[in-house]
């Protein structure tokens, strides 16, 4: 999943990112509306988190921007305007979901989770191929029934593996919902994460297509 970030304080920004990353998310980071509004340009993301007092205005007008493009990825505005109107207001602009600053950063993690869900084709929380169990809800990985200890990105990775599950996945796919912008396409970070999926999962489970990608044998059920 791939979420941008728009937020001026550079400490709080951090703060945001860091957690995000942590529980595997792809994470861009800006401060203007002029950065976002490149971002989203170029890239896809299942969810963004917006503040609204910006140095170049208010984040809402990104929204009504992108409404008015016909797109339709969630917004969560992320912001100390707290009154019934603000709130009201944004919803009207096409914002999503709407948290007021101060947070606690575990409901910002649960709301743009469920935001990123609306995102996704209808599948079971709980996904299986072969002796392998991803639960993408509780953040586990059992295979043969043992539970394995994975890492935020390995995770990220062999989901969207197990999502495609009997489909090749290209690296560049892979870079694309699991890395932010400030990954190398032309480095080897999903060929270590890879390595070591294989190393975890034990017998061959995924399987390289030169040329094309990764593939888990499938489909999932």
């Amino acid at each position: 999943m791939r979420v941008l970030v728009l937020e001026d304080g550079p400490e709080l920004g951090a703060e945001i990112a860091g957690g995000l990353r942590s529980l595997g998310y792809a994470v861009d980071l800006v401060a203007t509306i002029a950065d976002a509004d490149l971002s989203v340009t170029v890239n896809d993301y299942d969810c963004l988190v917006l503040d609204r007092v910006l140095p170049d205005g208010d984040g809402l007008k990104l929204v009504r921007a992108l409404r008015g493009a016909g797109s339709r990825v969630p917004a969560l505005m992320l912001t100390a305007m707290d009154t019934v109107g603000d709130r009201v207001g944004g919803f009207a602009d096409g914002a999503d979901d709407y948290l007021v600053k101060p947070f606690a950063f575990a409901e910002l993690a649960a709301r743009v989770g469920a935001l990123c869900r609306r995102t996704e084709q209808p599948r079971p929380p709980v996904l299986r191929a072969g002796g392998l169990e991803v639960d993408t809800a509780r953040k586990r990985i059992r295979r043969d029934g043992v539970l394995l200890s994975v890492g935020a990105k390995e995770f990220a990775v062999l989901e969207l593996l197990m999502v495609r599950a009997g489909q090749v996945v290209s690296r560049a796919e892979l870079i694309e919902h699991c890395w932010d912008e400030q990954a190398d396409p032309l480095s080897n970070v999903v060929d270590a994460v890879i390595a070591q999926l294989r190393r975890k999962l034990g017998a061959p489970v995924i399987s390289t297509v030169r040329g094309a990608g990764y593939l888990i044998d499938g489909p999932a059920t």
